[in-house]
């Protein structure tokens, strides 16, 4: 496992990550006990960075999760949450005011069985895009009470995260210098999408650490395939499925290559977070980012997935 800063929070994180929504049974019903034992299983072999939400499950996430850390030693790990994006019965919500996650962050807390949090993200930027306020909200109040809550030690750094990269990079622009220590963005550092790549001299001069996430792209890049939903064009969808089966003829799973691409090639990003309730699929993931990666089928499986590498899903 390789360690890097997440950039300058003094932060030395695995450069694959746990992603805990899984937890909460987003893909499919889980087994509290063995998501229990799946987040252990991580920190156990060289994780050390755990990333969640109360969005998650609708709680249910940060409750398991909870119960797992409740029984390792913070200093064993670091760990992220987010607020503003929340649900409740089936409905979600959506809430960046300067109580509601002031509020979020102590209920977070107490869910997760910590005294405090290493990192606060702001979940999802985007959604207060669209609604009053719009982005500067993120930066007038939400922010803020943030930086509030890192001046406390109640949480140790503050972040932004979002599936458009321009959205964080107008947050960084806009919010007081310092006031961003991390984004995290997901689908854009994989196989088939490797947009992030273009921001990352921006984010490094404004000494902001990147975490990428979704290195299958949502079920892109798997054996499984992309779910109904998925928002990728039916072209990149077939692209990404002849790939599939190319890698398979090989004999090396397109997951496989797919984890090794997102965690290795750039070591400018900090850490990629993939997320499993099963605690063998947790190791299996960890085994193949500790092998080398085979820049031949990298190669392929690009030229197979061709004109639809770079679609862009928002225009899709």
């Amino acid at each position: 496992m390789v360690y890097n800063e997440i950039g300058k929070t003094g932060m030395k994180v695995s450069n694959l990550g746990f992603g805990a929504s899984s937890l909460g049974g987003v893909f499919h019903s889980i087994r509290e006990e063995e998501g229990i034992e799946a987040v252990h299983t991580a920190v156990d072999n060289g994780i050390n960075f755990i990333d969640v939400s109360p969005y998650y499950g609708h709680l249910k996430a940060e409750i398991v999760l909870g119960k797992a850390l409740k029984e390792i030693p913070h200093e064993k790990y670091y760990l992220s949450t987010k607020v503003g994006r929340y649900g409740h019965n089936g409905i979600n919500t959506w809430d960046y005011s300067a109580k509601r996650v002031t509020d979020s962050v102590y209920e977070s807390m107490e869910r997760l069985n910590v005294d405090y949090i290493d990192l606060i993200n702001v979940h999802d930027i985007e959604f207060q895009g669209d609604m009053e306020g719009g982005l500067q909200l993120i930066v007038d109040e939400t922010l803020p009470a943030l930086v509030e809550l890192r001046n406390k030690g109640v949480v140790k750094h503050v972040g932004i995260t979002d599936l458009q990269p321009e959205n964080l990079k107008w947050v960084v622009e806009h919010a007081p210098e310092g006031t961003v220590e991390s984004i995290l963005n997901f689908c854009h550092y994989s196989l088939n999408d490797t947009l992030l790549a273009d921001y990352l001299g921006f984010f490094e001069q404004h000494n902001v650490g990147v975490i990428n996430a979704s290195p299958f792209s949502m079920g892109l890049l798997s054996q499984r395939g992309a779910p109904d939903w998925h928002p990728a064009s039916a072209k990149l969808k077939a692209a990404c499925a002849k790939a599939t089966a190319y890698c398979e003829e090989q004999g090396y799973p397109i997951d496989k290559l797919a984890i090794q691409f997102s965690t290795s090639m750039n070591p400018r990003i900090a850490t990629t977070l993939f997320s499993s309730a099963n605690p063998k699929n947790v190791l299996k993931n960890i085994q193949y980012v500790n092998e080398p990666l085979d820049m031949e089928l990298v190669a392929k499986v690009q030229e197979i997935i061709g004109d639809q590498m770079f679609s862009r899903w928002k225009n899709s």
